[in-house]
């Protein structure tokens, strides 16, 4: 039988946090994460990982106080389902899932969602596997889809109108970003030097507060890239995807 850790004040010093394993070029976003974590526990925030050194983990917390445009009453929201290398194909991901959904259940919960995608993204659940559990679509942005599993006949949750616009005023390279994501501290160091080394202007928009988060002026999960006043992608960028984004 797997065993599994649940994040907590008391032990989140000792535990790796999967993402970002083993490498030390991002501790300090790893440092940032479990900060942010340890913010987020007083609001219900689970972290629930396989007891092995990998990736391996799902996290998930009460929808008024994610840190997404999206509002709603009662539900859980699924930032993350991770199972990474050789941990897949043995129902690892199958144990996660239906370890939120039973713990949503016993809190009283009206339902579980989480962010998907009609084609495949990265740092982006898996649509197909969530359908498997019943999951329904409840509300779109383009070619992003917020998925829900209902336990009972409330009223689903809804991407939030600003998150609708997918629209800056800014036509510089603009990108928004938080500490939910261990990567995303190295990338903004590499791309902030590059844009110097290069003489190229990026705008980074820190996401440091739920109100941000709720207010973001697109889909946003943890990184959210905008050029010419328009939503580009939320793939984290390094210096060199960077490159060959703008050249597109």
């Amino acid at each position: 039988m797997n065993e599994y850790v649940n994040l907590t004040l008391e032990n989140i010093e000792n535990e790796h946090i999967c993402c970002a394993i083993g490498d030390k070029k991002h501790q300090a976003g790893v440092n940032c994460k479990k900060e942010w974590i340890k913010s987020k526990l007083k609001d219900g925030h689970i972290f629930w990982k396989l007891n092995e050194r990998g990736k391996i983990f799902i996290e998930y917390e009460p929808i008024e106080t994610a840190w997404v445009p999206i509002s709603g009453k009662n539900y859980e929201y699924i930032y993350c389902l991770w199972v990474a290398g050789s941990f897949k194909g043995k129902g690892i991901a199958k144990e996660l899932l239906e370890y939120a959904i039973n713990d949503s259940k016993q809190k009283g919960m009206s339902g579980i969602c989480t962010l998907t995608s009609k084609k495949k993204k990265t740092f982006i659940g898996e649509k197909k596997f969530f359908e498997h559990y019943s999951f329904k679509v409840v509300d779109t942005i383009g070619d992003y889809e917020l998925l829900a599993l209902k336990f009972d006949n409330s009223e689903t949750p809804r991407f939030n109108d600003n998150a609708r616009l997918m629209k800056i005023d800014n036509q510089e390279f603009t990108i928004y970003y938080s500490n939910e994501c261990p990567y995303v501290e190295y990338e903004v160091k590499e791309l902030t030097q590059y844009s110097k080394n290069n003489n190229i202007k990026i705008n980074f928009i820190k996401i440091d507060t739920l109100e941000k988060a709720k207010d973001a002026p697109c889909v946003f999960n943890n990184w959210a890239n905008f050029y010419k006043g328009k939503f580009v992608s939320n793939t984290i960028l390094n210096a060199n995807s960077f490159e060959k984004l703008i050249k597109e």
